[in-house]
């Protein structure tokens, strides 16, 4: 009974372990690796992202001047950042939400 007091006396004490999740958003860990987005104005549609993507999760249509990302294709290994020369892919820390319906994000370019 002391060995349990002393517990209970303690857990009132400090903070809790959990997070109240739908209220307080917690912190992303260090290095997770989340959504990417693409800035069009540095893109030149090399597809060498394309190329290196495991999962296949990015089309590029390089005479339609578009990108076609899946985010439910992706595994967020983030090849495609690192292999991007023209630092053209923004990655996300975040995580994205889930969804019950399979999006596509388009991205287009004015460039010629």
């Amino acid at each position: 009974m002391p060995k349990m007091l002393s517990k209970v006396l303690k857990s009132l004490i400090t903070k809790p372990a959990t997070v109240r999740y739908p209220y307080v958003k917690p912190e992303p860990v260090p290095g997770t690796r989340g959504k990417i987005t693409f800035d069009m104005k540095k893109c030149d549609l090399c597809q060498d992202c394309e190329r290196v993507c495991p999962s296949l999760a990015i089309k590029i249509f390089p005479d339609e001047k578009r990108i076609e990302y899946s985010p439910f294709r992706c595994l967020y290994c983030h090849l495609c950042v690192e292999s991007c020369m023209q630092m053209a892919i923004i990655p996300d820390v975040v995580v994205g939400a889930p969804a019950f319906e399979k999006v596509m994000d388009i991205f287009k370019t004015e460039r010629r």
